[in-house]
């Protein structure tokens, strides 16, 4: 009888755990194209929200309420989840179009694309695999409308052009918080470690409203991976037959029982002096630089946010005479552009403990510039801090958001920038810069919605800035939106710092007046269309856009061919166009995506008599197109791409009229193909040829860089004016100067690599 109740107490035991793990199941999420794992999906319930580990599993209650379960890049599914012994495997999609992803830049919270008011262009990850290359800056090239510019062809730095617009009008965010802005807009760009970037977004037109100073153009809005969703090792690795070797890293782990952290590393090595041209000046800079950068991401009751990221980033580049060595630094002997460049940030984000959704948000950057433009000694530091309180509101129709602003700078260098032009005496710069700003999405019925927002910023000198916002979306349908956006921005100059020409070749810097704040009044209109059929899909993006600049500040280097001049614009400026953008998707095989773009950029002057002259800026193009083609062969998992870029002539800054190198450039192409071959679900390895057309500026150009053989300018003779003279050294009256550039320098070349992901058990 014991015998027969142990067996009844131990069956009925087994019972009752069998029903008990029959209420929980093991789940597994995978890309239903290749059976990737997919780490850190969510799963959302009611209130109830769960994360999935970096093995994309989880356990859940099995019952029959639905779940609903999304992960970036994929198309969310809602599903019930049975009772069952055996691990559930979920297959998500991913998204057919690379914008339909969730954006925040627009309006600082998150929304799908198409129902921001605000255009946003999202690109991920697996759009810049189409073309590796070792920096942010780089990447953008095959983004319509965006064009990374080269501004000089000794040291090869560069800044970023949207819509025709220069460099410093565009302002570079890293999750929201400003890291690229006066010095460090010219080498900020470089050392982000792709590993850690989760999608790119991109504002075309003025977002000061939100940003305040440097958006005044356009913004970069780099979003970074979260450490609970990263995999537990990446990698990439790619070399090139010109000997670039590029390495990025990403390490996610777990540093506490609620702290979750992901660790990045960038190392990129170019130490092979090439003149194909055969001028006796490299071709391209030496560059040899490391960045680090780690998140932390902490959890919290309630699902509070709270995170910490730190970055340090160290390059060394030089370029010039094939001669030079760093023995020649700062000296007037061999020409050399050697430039040190270390730099820090520090951005943390923390939600408050409070029922309402208030946002803590604060960034610090340090850098430190130690360069030397020949004999030029240009030795700079700068530290910004930067400091935002947010509150976002759900009041029905309408949804509020306002925050407080604060930002302080700091810079000094060895230039006139920083010196007293009476005592002469070094006056390092430093001041706050307040802000409060105030935004409203009405929701006016299910068709309609209105943005409404304003800032007002105190700038020490400038006193009060306003700038208001406007942005109207009609849901035409649910695949149709029409969008109308207008508003101001305004930018505070720092010269030396965003105009490189200023402290390379020979020209005297010229500061005519005393300079004011720029100030700009925009308007954007955009239509989107999503046609989809089967598994097919194709959506067209187009876009008109008009810009008025006041006060604007440009560099005259027409005037006097020996001078650079700066003062504001006495009339105004001008940048209007249109785009167009189609994206296309067959299936799971074919994508492709194709963009052109028109603009006219002009500033418009008016002489003592009050007569008008419109002048075409230098190095704007009036049209250029970009596209990315790719193509799965699923059985053998190979997948081609080919990808490029056009521009229309561009006018060039010549020294004199008997400069012999045309005043316009040609029209010019910039074409790559791509050949990756998956290695299972964990890898893959790629090869392919950059600048399939071997096309370079040098090409039909009797130089690029003027006076090479007398970059210090000691054989050039002037007139009593100050003219220089043509003698049978110089019979051009030329002085050494590498502002003729508007494209790369570097012909065909090969490159292979390898991609690797690894995840983890829970």
């Amino acid at each position: 009888m014991g015998k027969i109740f142990t067996l009844w107490v131990a069956t009925l035991f087994l019972c009752i755990n069998q029903v008990k793990a029959q209420d929980d199941r093991r789940v597994r999420v995978t890309d239903s194209l290749n059976g990737d794992v997919i780490p850190g999906a969510t799963f959302t319930r009611d209130s109830v929200k769960l994360v999935a580990t970096r093995s994309g599993e989880l356990l859940l209650k099995a019952d029959s309420s639905h779940w609903h379960i999304s992960a970036t890049g994929y198309e969310s599914r809602r599903m019930v989840v049975d009772p069952g012994g055996h691990t559930l495997i979920i297959a998500l999609q991913p998204v057919q179009a690379e914008m339909e992803n969730v954006v925040v830049s627009g309006t600082l919270r998150a929304v799908n694309r198409l129902e921001s008011p605000v255009v946003v262009d999202v690109y991920t990850p697996a759009f810049f695999k189409k073309n590796p290359v070792p920096s942010v800056f780089e990447s953008l090239q095959l983004v319509n409308g965006v064009r990374p510019q080269l501004n000089c062809s000794v040291c090869n730095t560069g800044d970023i052009h949207i819509n025709g617009l220069e460099g410093p009008y565009t302002m570079v965010t890293i999750d929201g918080m400003p890291i690229v802005s006066s010095l460090g807009s010219v080498y900020g760009l470089f050392g982000i470690p792709t590993q850690l970037i989760e999608r790119m977004e991109v504002v075309k037109g003025p977002a000061s409203g939100l940003y305040g100073s440097e958006a005044i153009g356009g913004l970069i809005n780099i979003i970074t991976r979260s450490p609970e969703k990263a995999p537990l090792f990446s990698g990439s690795l790619m070399t090139t037959s010109w000997l670039e070797h590029n390495l990025d890293l990403g390490l996610g782990y777990r540093a506490a029982k609620n702290i979750h952290g992901l660790l990045g590393i960038h190392y990129f090595n170019y130490g092979n002096k090439e003149d194909r041209n055969n001028d006796g000046f490299t071709d391209v800079a030496l560059q040899h630089r490391i960045s680090l950068f780690n998140k932390l991401s902490i959890r919290r009751p309630s699902g509070r946010k709270a995170s910490l990221a730190t970055r340090y980033f160290y390059e060394d580049r030089w370029g010039g005479d094939m001669r030079w060595n760093k023995s020649f630094r700062g000296t007037d002997s061999i020409y050399g552009e050697s430039i040190y460049t270390s730099r820090w940030e520090v951005i943390g984000q923390y939600q408050l403990p409070m029922n309402e959704p208030v946002m803590l948000s604060v960034s610090a950057t340090g850098h430190r510039q130690d360069s030397r433009y020949g004999n030029v000694p240009y030795i700079a530091d700068q530290k910004i801090l930067f400091t935002q309180l947010t509150w976002d509101k759900n009041m029905g129709a309408h949804r509020l958001l306002t925050g407080l602003a604060y930002r302080y700078n700091y810079y000094d260098d060895n230039s006139t920038a920083t010196r007293d032009i009476v005592t002469g005496d070094n006056q390092p710069e430093r001041y706050g810069l307040p802000g409060i700003f105030l935004q409203d999405e009405w929701t006016l019925n299910e068709k309609h919605l209105l943005l409404l927002g304003a800032r007002y910023d105190r700038h020490p000198v400038h006193k009060n800035i306003f700038t208001p916002r406007m942005a109207w979306k009609w849901s035409l349908s649910s695949h149709q939106v029409l969008r109308l956006n207008a508003g101001t921005g305004f930018r505070v100059v720092s010269l030396f710092t965003e105009d490189h020409a200023a402290l390379t070749g020979a020209r005297e810097v010229v500061i005519a007046e005393k300079l004011k704040p720029e100030q700009s009044y925009n308007a954007n209109l955009n239509y989107t269309h999503i046609f989809q059929w089967q598994k097919n899909k194709l959506q067209a993006d187009l876009s008109a856009w008009y810009t008025h600049f006041t006060n604007q500040l440009l560099p005259d280097y027409d005037t006097d061919p020996n001078q650079i001049i700066y003062r504001n614009l006495t009339g105004y400026a001008v940048s209007r166009g249109g785009s167009i953008n189609f994206e296309l998707s067959l299936g799971h095989r074919f994508k492709a995506m194709v963009g052109g773009n028109w603009q006219d950029v002009s500033r418009v002057e008016r002489n003592e008599t009050g007569k008008k002259t419109s002048i075409r800026p230098v190095l704007t193009e009036r049209w250029s197109g970009t596209w990315t083609i790719s193509y799965t062969f699923p059985g053998p998992g190979i997948g081609i791409d080919y990808t490029g870029n056009i521009y229309g002539p561009m006018r060039l800054p010549l020294l004199s009229p008997t400069d012999p190198r045309p005043e316009m450039s040609p029209v010019w192409s910039i074409q790559n193909i791509q050949l990756t071959k998956k290695l299972g679900s964990k890898a893959d390895v790629f090869a392919g040829i950059k600048n399939l057309l071997n096309w370079t500026p040098a090409k039909n150009v009797p130089f690029l860089i003027a006076r090479t053989n007398d970059p210090f300018d000691k054989q050039v003779q002037y007139d009593a004016g100050g003219q220089i003279v043509a003698t049978p050294d110089n019979p051009y009256a030329l002085s050494f100067d590498p502002s003729y550039v508007y494209a790369p320098n570097q012909g065909i070349r090969f490159f292979a690599g390898i991609r690797w992901s690894l995840t983890a058990r829970p």
